[in-house]
C-alpha cells in the first residue's frame, strides 16, 4: 500500500515536472520573479550577519578601564588582575603601570616637556578589562562594570557604551525590518504562485470536468497543481540562493580592498547551511501553500454539466 502511494506521488511529480518543461518561457519567468523576490530579504539577511561578524571584532573597543587608587602597591594590582581574569565574563586583562601610562601619554599628547617638569607622576595605574564575546552586549557590559566597581582598589571604572548601544540598536532595527520585508514578499510569492496555478486550472478546465465525470476526486485533481507550485517555489528559492552568492562574488574584491584600507582581513560570508535550508524550505512551502489556496478555491467552482 505504501509502495503504491509513493509510486503515485512519483508519477505525479514527474508529470508536473514535465508540464513545467513543456512551457519553458512561462516557467522561467515565474521562477525568475520568485527568485528575485526571495533574494532581496536573503541578501539583507546576509548583509546583517556580515555586519554582525564585523562588529564582533569592534566590540573589543567596549573594553572597561579600571583606574586604580594611587596608594595601591604593585603586588596588590597583580593579585587584583588575576582575580578579575578568573571572572567568567572576562576574556583577558591588560595591566598598564603608572610609568607606562605616563610614557604613552607623553608620546600621544605632545606635552612631554611639561610633564617632565612635574614632581611626581599624576597618572594612576590602569587595568584594561576585555569582556568575553558572550558578554559584549551593552546590558551585560553594564552588569560587569557594576561588579568591577566593587573592588576596593578601583578608584574609577568607565566604559564607552554609547557606540555599542547604537550598533546593537541599529542591527536589531535592521533585523526587524528584514522580517517585515520578508513577510511582505512572502505574501507576494503566494500571490505570484497562486495566480500562475489559477491560470493553469482555468486552461485545463475541460480536462478537470472530464476527470470529475469519470470519478476523479478533488484530491486526485489537486495533486499535480500542488507539485507544480512546490517545484516553482523550490526552483525560485534555489535561484535566490544563486543570486545572493553571485552578488557576494561580485562584491568580494571591493569588500577586501575596503577592509585592507582599515588593516582588516574581513571576508564576507554567504548563507550558512541552516539558512540555505531555511530559504529553500520556505520557497517550497510558499509554493505549496500558494497553489493549495488557489487550486482549492477554483476546483470548487468547476463542476461537470
Amino acid at each position: 500500500m505504501i509502495k503504491n502511494y509513493l509510486l503515485r506521488h512519483a508519477q505525479v511529480f514527474f508529470y508536473s515536472l514535465g508540464q513545467l518543461t513543456r512551457t519553458p518561457v512561462a516557467t522561467f519567468l515565474t521562477v525568475a520573479v520568485i527568485g528575485i523576490t526571495l533574494a532581496l530579504p536573503a541578501s539583507l539577511y546576509v548583509a546583517i550577519e556580515n555586519v554582525q561578524r564585523l562588529a564582533s571584532g569592534w566590540e573589543d573597543n567596549g573594553q572597561i578601564s579600571l583606574f586604580l587608587k594611587p596608594d595601591v602597591p604593585g603586588a596588590a594590582i597583580e593579585k587584583l588582575a588575576d582575580k578579575i581574569r578568573r571572572l567568567p565574563a572576562v576574556s583577558w586583562v591588560d595591566y598598564v603601570s603608572r610609568e607606562a601610562a605616563l610614557t604613552e601619554f607623553k608620546r600621544l599628547s605632545g606635552f612631554g616637556e611639561a610633564l617632565n617638569a612635574l614632581d611626581r607622576n599624576p597618572l594612576p595605574a590602569v587595568l584594561v578589562v576585555h569582556p568575553a564575546a558572550a558578554h559584549a552586549h551593552p546590558d551585560k557590559l553594564q552588569a560587569l562594570l557594576k561588579d568591577l566597581r566593587r573592588f576596593n582598589e578601583v578608584d574609577i571604572a568607565q566604559i564607552d557604551l554609547d557606540w555599542v548601544r547604537r550598533l546593537h540598536a541599529m542591527l536589531e532595527l535592521a533585523r526587524q525590518g528584514v522580517l517585515i520585508l520578508a513577510a511582505g514578499l512572502a505574501i507576494a510569492v503566494l500571490l505570484i504562485i497562486g495566480n500562475t496555478i489559477r491560470l493553469a486550472v482555468l486552461n485545463r478546465r475541460d480536462e478537470i470536468e472530464i476527470t470529475k465525470l469519470i470519478g476523479g476526486t478533488n484530491a486526485f485533481i489537486r495533486r499535480p497543481f500542488l507539485y507544480t507550485g512546490t517545484l516553482q517555489g523550490l526552483l525560485g528559492a534555489l535561484l535566490a540562493w544563486l543570486l545572493v552568492g553571485l552578488g557576494l562574488l561580485l562584491l568580494a574584491d571591493p569588500i577586501n580592498n575596503l577592509a585592507g584600507l582599515y588593516g582588516s582581513r574581513f571576508e564576507a560570508e554567504n548563507l550558512g547551511i541552516l539558512a540555505t535550508l531555511a530559504l529553500i524550505g520556505s520557497g517550497g512551502l510558499l509554493g505549496w501553500l500558494g497553489s493549495r489556496l488557489a487550486v482549492g478555491r477554483h476546483l470548487r467552482a468547476i463542476e461537470p454539466h
